[in-house]
């Protein structure tokens, strides 16, 4: 059986925690990447009983623009409207919960997002003499 869980990602005061709000799983850790580890642990530990297994990509992890840049300081919202053609003031109204983007609006953030990620994937950094 296939099927996928979307969990909510939210920043707390002492890390991360993801729910679902279609079902009971929910969990927390100090970074993002044990929030991973944990929500596949405990999506399979509620689907125990059904022999479901779930894997990556089986797990939608959404989080909102203002948590997004809270955590992932190191992007910069200026930067990123200026790379995507977007006025910055509009997105930081988005960045900062006083306006809702349309789907439009969000999957061209979200894909000036992946394409800063591919960039920095493809740089190798000089190392000191």
């Amino acid at each position: 059986m296939s099927m996928t869980v979307t969990l909510i990602v939210e920043k707390t005061d002492t890390g991360f925690s993801a729910y679902s709000q279609d079902t009971a799983i929910f969990t927390t850790a100090q970074t993002v990447p044990e929030l991973i580890n944990n929500s596949y642990e405990a999506a399979n530990l509620y689907y125990e009983d059904e022999n479901v297994e779930l894997g990556p990509g089986d797990i939608l992890f959404e989080i909102d623009f203002k948590q997004f840049f809270k955590y992932y300081k190191v992007l910069n919202a200026k930067f990123l409207a200026e790379k995507i053609g977007m006025n910055a003031t509009l997105l930081s109204q988005y960045v900062q919960g006083h306006k809702k983007p349309s789907s439009k609006q969000t999957k061209k953030i979200l894909n000036g997002i992946n394409q800063i990620g591919q960039e920095l994937s493809g740089i190798n950094l000089l190392q000191p003499a």
